[in-house]
């Protein structure tokens, strides 16, 4: 069958979308829905039998979805409608949540529903959630909706609000004000989840010795406390902030001027301004209950070595390439016959850390020296003799990731 895939960006749901179809036997085309025209030409020029919009930020033309059969794919359950649908489902504490495949109409995220799939939630980031439940879910819609429309009897369910299974409803945009933290109300728990439901965009506006910061990669803090709102540590290039019960970690900011920015470690965006926070350092084995912000870890199990090293995004600096090598050589160290390295939940890894090279007064410098790194931990990997390596994909690898990944005796891919 022709699909016509319709999206606002090739992100990692189209990506899936694109490979799940082609797979299967059909003929797929990709377009990027730029404007009107660009879609309304792009139709009529493939013809296709169906149009599938797995990531779309604008409304299909008139002229398209009144002739012929668009399917919008929705990060949410029946009944609901509006663009921050993962981010409510993060700040109300939705238990459930899941995916809609529905059909293009005058009226967002009101058409009528060709297939739905519901997933359990979990205490993760909003992007962390798209691109696990809500990607396994979205491809289980799309599948069986391409099913029920090659069969040619399935009629489409009208959107129904008096129907029991239909409990989503309208909901705004989600703006700051919505999520701002009270550093002298809000509980840690509050506060991870406010910054978790705009993570990784748009970010969580917030006020840092008197300027604006998007904050990203929240992790709770047990031990360390002090005055709500005062940074009272730093780690690697995050930050400790207490709170009225604890303390949270944050890893990434983004000041917010005019001209665009990327989001970089918090210590490196803050710079000066923290030469009075002190360094709080963590052993590399630590208690895997202890909550706080750790990249890399180790821990041991009979005669196993596992090395855990989880970078937001997946980038790994100069730093954090040098510091994961110490760490493998500490692992090798060990009396152990083997040594897992197992990654993070979201990335494996991404390679070398293009935001922090950007950033970089010297980028062609800063990047020599990335690169290096990441080759020298390759190496130890790659040349160790004394163990046997194992790479457990717990999430996606790219770049230089990759050439990790398969330095390691064996690989194996842990969904």
């Amino acid at each position: 069958m022709k699909i016509l895939l319709l999206a606002t960006a090739y992100n990692s749901l189209t990506q899936r979308t694109h490979v799940e179809l082609v797979y299967r036997g059909h003929e797929v085309s990709i377009e990027l829905a730029l404007n009107d025209k660009v879609t309304i030409e792009a139709v009529e020029l493939y013809k296709p039998d169906l149009i599938i919009a797995p990531f779309l930020k604008t409304a299909i033309p008139p002229e398209v979805w009144r002739n012929h059969t668009c399917i919008i794919i929705h990060p949410g359950i029946k009944g609901d409608r509006g663009p921050s649908s993962l981010d409510w489902a993060i700040m109300t504490d939705a238990q459930e949540w899941g995916v809609t495949a529905l059909q293009a109409s005058a009226e967002f995220d009101a058409g009528d529903i060709w297939a739905s799939c519901d997933f359990q939630m979990r205490a993760a980031t909003k992007s962390s959630l798209y691109r696990t439940e809500v990607t396994e879910a979205a491809i289980k819609a799309i599948l069986e909706t391409i099913e029920k429309f090659q069969n040619g009897w399935f009629v489409p369910e009208p959107l129904d609000y008096s129907r029991k299974d239909v409990k989503g409803c309208l909901r705004p945009y989600m703006k700051q004000k919505n999520r701002a933290i009270d550093w002298k109300r809000d509980t840690i728990s509050t506060i991870v989840k406010k910054i978790c439901s705009a993570d990784s965009q748009p970010g969580l506006l917030d006020t840092i010795f008197g300027e604006h910061y998007y904050l990203y990669g929240a992790s709770e803090e047990d031990t360390l406390r002090g005055n709500p709102g005062e940074i009272i540590a730093q780690r690697h290039g995050a930050i400790c902030r207490a709170a009225v019960n604890g303390a949270v970690w944050i890893s990434h900011l983004k000041k917010k001027t005019e001209e665009p920015s990327v989001k970089l470690p918090a210590a490196m965006v803050l710079g000066e301004l923290l030469k009075d926070v002190p360094e709080s350092p963590l052993p590399l084995e630590v208690p895997a209950n202890h909550r706080t912000f750790k990249e890399i870890w180790y821990e041991q199990k009979n005669e196993v070595g596992y090395l855990h090293f989880d970078f937001y995004n997946g980038a790994m600096s100069t730093d954090q390439c040098q510091r994961l090598k110490e760490a493998f050589l500490y692992a090798r160290s060990q009396r152990t016959k083997m040594i897992v390295l197992m990654g993070g939940q979201d990335f494996f890894s991404n390679g070398i850390h293009l935001n922090v090279i950007e950033a970089a007064d010297d980028p062609a410098l800063i990047s020599w020296h990335n690169i290096n790194a990441m080759d020298d931990l390759v190496h130890e990997i790659l040349t160790t003799t004394t163990h046997l390596t194992i790479a457990a994909l717990q999430g996606n690898a790219a770049a230089g990731g990759v050439m990790l990944a398969l330095a390691a005796d064996l690989f194996s891919i842990c969904a």
